[in-house]
């Protein structure tokens, strides 16, 4: 009581202004933006009007103090970070092993759903949660699809999963890197790479029992409404693949009349000069100059151009792929399906003569009609009001086909393609990047910033892509958290807060301490923000520990594994929302689900904290 009543005004003032953020934050009736900006102007028209200034005049919090946020290592790390993730996913870096894992999942579903939840589990300790779940999701999708599962089962233990990862390593999360800064602002000491991660196996390894038990009789049995692509994916597209010299297939034959170069595509007819050779293809080989006619879904030519597209490379080198200096197919390349609409100038024309790839520079890789069967090259097919083209080109391109009146583009069939053929430099790239950081040859800022700009130079991204994985929403809610915290720690509210928290361990013991700083966390990050709750509790909680007579790096981590705890509402965090439209979630749902996973989390922690920091001295 004392300390509150010796403390300046500008403390209850900075506490006023942290309030009306978080309510805000809850509300979510303004953006995030707006509201974190919103906070920062707060701070700085506070003390430009009542300036803060120790014994010897210095002013406090100057608008180079609270503006020093925007130029924190910790939020230059977590920005690079992204866009290393983005890298990772645009060059299809984990299409091969993804796809083998698809592939099995009709032979040992179970086996196959575990093993892709483990290895999301260990991609998320070195990659931001994030990109891993974008990466997952359409792998996860795909597997409930083939095994008859409900989305809802899986998506939202994807998510969870990807938390529990996260919480392991020091660049797992922008949290654990954000907490781990603020303490080193603090202390002058630094959290080590691996020192998070003996108590987050713990955690982790309870929160998967719990999903596996418990909480998957808690989640919904919900199937999607969308039944409309479920039934175009079934739809077969005529395509059309010319065998240059130095061709993949020359030479390759068929097995059993199939041909394993081409899964899951039907070889209908291959032209070879005058000749049309027609199944079944007994003792056949592909030479230089055929060109052969298939029928393939268009998953199935998607999976044909992420894995081999040269196979494809007569068609596709059409298109024009270079930008703004950044090289060759630099762009990414995206599909979309577009129907041939009544009276369009394309009608009775061939393929050839239409010339899309002069005018659009997109190219037309399958038609489907349904009429009837079609054994003719795809070139010379002459086109019919209602045919369905399958088209590819850069992603602008082909977003530039919605103004063409002899097009009905159907957008929801638009899907971007990994550049594959930059897939080992972009992994390269983020095992270079762990490596330098988990051995500390490099700081984590520095080496994040060298991978981040090693993407770009080498062409796993073009310069659009990189700023477009940069998130304005984190960049604005960290810098203006981190002015939260300058202002807590200067006008004395973290010591404060520190100080009623510290009562608990003067009462209850050191555990207790350590307890309520993470029930705090958790309760927290589920309203506000898993990098505001970081960057808010971690001077607090120095303050505390140092008030109980505890290690403060004890409390610190309490905080971290409290704040990676965001699993009651799906605006705690990213993969949250990301999970909710495609698992057919309702807000509710994560209330059941992730809501006994934080109690159980805190009962965990609260029994095995203190074992293990008294194994190593800390408490």
């Amino acid at each position: 009581m004392d300390l509150a009543a010796a403390a300046p005004w500008q403390m209850w003032a900075t506490f006023a202004i942290i309030l009306v953020t978080i309510v805000l934050y809850a509300l979510d009736r303004f953006s995030l933006e707006l509201v974190s900006a919103g906070s920062l102007a707060a701070f700085l028209i506070l003390f430009q009007l009542a300036p803060l200034v120790d014994e010897n005049g210095r002013e406090l919090l100057s608008p180079q103090v609270l503006f020093s946020g925007f130029a924190s290592p910790a939020l230059i790390a977590i920005m690079c970070l992204l866009i290393i993730g983005q890298g990772i996913f645009q060059s299809g870096a984990m299409e091969l092993p993804t796809r083998y894992l698809v592939e099995a999942v009709d032979q040992r579903p179970a086996v196959v759903t575990v093993t892709i939840f483990a290895l999301a589990l260990a991609i998320s300790a070195f990659l931001n949660d994030t990109p891993v779940v974008v990466m997952f999701i359409p792998i996860v999708s795909a597997i409930a699809a083939q095994g008859k599962i409900p989305a809802s089962r899986l998506m939202m233990p994807l998510s969870f999963i990807a938390l529990f990862g996260g919480m392991t390593t020091l660049i797992g999360s922008s949290t654990n890197i954000l907490a781990a800064g603020s303490y080193t602002a603090i202390t002058g000491r630094q959290i080590g790479f691996f020192d998070l991660t003996p108590l987050a196996l713990v955690l982790g390894t309870a929160g998967i029992i719990y999903l596996a038990t418990a909480g998957r009789l808690l989640l919904p049995r919900r199937l999607s409404p969308d039944e409309i692509r479920g039934e175009r994916e079934s739809k077969q597209f005529i395509a059309q693949i010319e065998i240059t010299p130095g061709h993949p297939l020359v030479g390759k034959g068929a097995v059993s009349g199939l041909f394993p170069d081409l899964p899951d595509i039907t070889v209908r007819m291959v032209q070879r000069g005058g000749q049309a050779i027609l199944p079944p293809f007994d003792n056949f080989s592909f030479r230089p100059h055929d060109v052969v006619i298939v029928a393939a879904t268009r998953q199935a030519l998607t999976n044909l151009l992420k894995s081999t597209p040269e196979i494809l490379d007569s068609m596709m080198a059409e298109t024009t792929l270079d930008v703004e200096g950044a090289g060759a197919r630099a762009q990414q390349l995206t599909m979309v399906e577009a129907v041939v609409a009544p009276g369009s100038r394309m009608i009775g024309r061939s393929i050839a003569q239409i010339g899309l790839h002069y005018q659009t520079n997109c190219v037309v890789i399958g038609i489907e009609r349904r009429s009837r069967m079609i054994r003719a090259q795809m070139n010379t097919i002459r086109l019919e009001a209602g045919d369905v083209l399958l088209i590819v080109g850069p992603t602008s391109s082909v977003q530039a086909l919605r103004a063409d009146r002899d097009l009905l583009v159907l957008e929801w069939s638009m899907t971007g393609l990994p550049a594959i053929r930059h897939a080992r430099t972009a992994s390269a790239i983020f095992v270079g990047v762990v490596a330098l950081a988990a051995s500390g040859l490099a700081p984590i800022a520095v080496a994040a910033f060298i991978g981040a700009m090693a993407m770009v130079a080498t062409g796993c991204l073009n310069v659009r892509q990189a700023s477009r994985a940069i998130d304005r929403r984190i960049f604005l809610l960290i810098g203006s958290s981190l002015a939260m915290g300058a202002a807590l720690e200067e006008t004395g509210g973290a010591l404060a807060i520190g100080g009623l928290i510290a009562m608990i361990g003067e009462s209850l013991g050191p555990a207790a301490l350590l307890s309520a700083i993470f029930i705090i966390s958790a309760a927290t990050t589920n309203v506000l923000s898993n990098n505001a709750t970081a960057v808010l509790f971690t001077p607090i909680a120095v303050s505390a520990a140092n008030l109980a007579g505890i290690d403060p790096e004890a409390a610190v981590l309490s905080v971290i594994y409290g704040a990676n705890c965001p699993f009651a509402t799906p605006i705690a965090y990213q993969t949250n929302l990301l999970v909710m439209t495609p698992g057919h979630y309702k807000f509710r749902d994560y209330i059941v689900v992730g809501g006994p996973l934080i109690v159980l989390m805190w009962i965990v922690y609260t029994i095995a904290a203190p074992f293990y920091f008294r194994m190593i001295g800390a408490i």
